[in-house]
């Protein structure tokens, strides 16, 4: 068994840390959601590498696909899932299976879905009727790339696997996927999840910069479903039933801790094999919802979750939050990590992302990183800025706001975040 699965089967929060890297946070069009500021019982399950068109494993629903049992069990509980789905992993070859119990299992160089040798049983391409039928149900579907290729390295886990390593790459295989959505079922796919998590792509760029370029959120998750991990067990059944119970035991512990707990929270879930090829989430889904309903719990879509509040750390309950609402539609007002912090002192690189077109920003950026090797957080926008006598010369992204430009701005008695943007027009 790999290490990664024996770090994980310590504990959730570790998983967290190895799923959630550490990272600096700044204002960006694209935001990591992981969870929402809510008191209201609402929380989103999202379901990745899928749909399968296999028989979950042990097969204790009559043959059904595992993707069907995952939906025949949300539509019992009257719940909304997310699909992180991808396109096809049929293209992903030369290749062989990695130890089972291993992340490798199924495929050395890449991912193969729903296994190795059966990626025409997996993908929106080969499953138009899946498809279909998470979004008859108004399930979200998000994008997951279209062959599931990390966007960079990854040495740790995933030491001999190809990687796409560009951007242009990057955004050409979420486009694909994007396109087939698109053109085959008239969905427009609005938030992504790098595979494996992986960000960092070259020269400075990450899957922030690929999100940007797409108008993507970075759909994350705040807790671990858990149905991905493998049994150390031999025995089968007594493997599947330690599996199936991990992924409930966190959920009842948690609720019985706080019955608030899940309030916002999106929890992250396998539409597929363990790396044990079995799938405790056909059975574990359903004693999931019957914990989350007992404490009336209402299971949401992520873009639903995001409209009771678009921010962790801003709700319905602040003053300001319509007015903030609704910038963050047409502006970059919020750091990556999707808290607003109102009551920080904003700085000029923040400043010029609220002033500064969303083009001017995001390709001025990509402009500057290709001419100069390399570029801050907000140079683009601050060129944009500074061009047009908005902010001075030479100044510095964490320089702080003593001034705001004329025409732009009504009267701000401060130069906190907060009345900066209560002022903008």
């Amino acid at each position: 068994m790999s290490l990664l699965v024996r770090i994980g089967k310590k504990g959730k929060a570790i998983v967290k840390k190895l799923i959630a890297p550490v990272e600096e946070h700044h204002i960006s069009y694209t935001r990591r959601i992981e969870r929402v500021k809510t008191g209201r019982r609402i929380c989103a399950m999202t379901f990745d590498d899928g749909p399968m068109d296999m028989p979950a494993s042990p097969d204790l629903f009559g043959g059904r696909s595992l993707t069907d049992v995952i939906l025949d069990t949300l539509e019992e509980f009257g719940a909304k899932g997310t699909f992180n789905v991808i396109g096809d992993t049929s293209e992903n070859y030369p290749d062989e299976a990695g130890s089972l119990g291993s992340p490798a299992w199924g495929g050395i160089a890449y991912d193969h879905y729903p296994d190795l040798g059966k990626d025409e049983k997996g993908g929106a391409v080969h499953n138009e009727r899946l498809i279909r039928r998470m979004l008859s149900g108004g399930h979200q579907i998000t994008n997951h790339g279209y062959r599931h290729v990390i966007f960079g390295k990854k040495p740790f886990v995933y030491g001999k696997r190809v990687y796409l390593g560009s951007f242009d790459k990057a955004v050409a295989d979420l486009k694909r996927l994007h396109g087939l959505m698109r053109d085959k079922y008239g969905y427009e796919l609005t938030m992504g999840r790098p595979p494996h998590y992986v960000d960092a792509i070259e020269k400075g760029l990450t899957s922030y910069d690929v999100y940007d370029e797409l108008g993507y959120q970075y759909m994350a998750a705040s807790f671990d479903g858990a149905g991905w991990l493998p049994s150390k067990n031999p025995d089968e059944k007594a493997a599947y039933e330690a599996e199936v119970e991990e992924m409930v035991r966190p959920v009842r512990e948690a609720l019985e801790r706080d019955p608030d707990f899940f309030c916002g929270q999106i929890i992250f879930q396998k539409d597929g094999y363990n790396m044990a090829k079995r799938t405790p989430v056909a059975s574990g889904l359903r004693l999931q919802l019957e914990l989350l309903k007992k404490y009336g719990y209402e299971v949401v879509t992520v873009s639903e979750l995001m409209e009771e509040s678009p921010f962790a750390d801003v709700g319905r309950d602040d003053p300001d939050f319509e007015k903030f609402a609704a910038l963050q539609r047409e502006r970059a007002v919020v750091y990556s990590d999707n808290r607003l912090r109102p009551d920080n002192t904003m700085t000029v690189g923040e400043l010029s992302m609220l002033i500064a077109p969303r083009k001017a920003a995001v390709e001025g950026r990509r402009e500057i990183l290709k001419r100069d090797g390399k570029a801050g957080k907000y140079a683009g926008a601050m060129e944009y800025c500074a061009e047009r006598g908005y902010i001075p010369r030479g100044a510095k992204e964490s320089d702080p706001v003593t001034a705001l430009p004329d025409g732009l701005f009504g009267s701000a008695e401060g130069f906190t975040r907060r009345e900066v943007m209560r002022a903008y027009k």
